[in-house]
């Protein structure tokens, strides 16, 4: 992997994870650095189950992708503000 495709996962990254945080409501308790791993991950997880789904690639803008990213980040912002509660 090369450093424009690590900087583009870190921009992707923190735009699914705040869009992610926008959906859940009320406020949450995790830093700036956990929604921009969870965004991460929920836009590689996404990428991966829209791949499989078979509507990774359409024309235009991939709208079931990137729902599917937010749900995964809301999911992962939930979960990780939970867990750091419990401390």
């Amino acid at each position: 992997m090369e450093i424009s495709g690590i900087i583009t996962a870190v921009v992707i990254g923190i735009v699914i994870g705040i869009l992610g945080r926008l959906v859940l409501p009320g406020r949450q308790r995790i830093g700036v650095l956990w929604t921009i791993l969870v965004g991460i991950v929920a836009a590689l997880i996404g990428t991966a189950i829209a791949g499989a789904l078979d509507v990774a690639d359409t024309k235009g803008i991939d709208w079931i992708e990137l729902a599917i990213q937010i749900g995964l980040a809301a999911v992962g912002v939930a979960g990780v503000e939970r867990l750091k509660g419990r401390r």
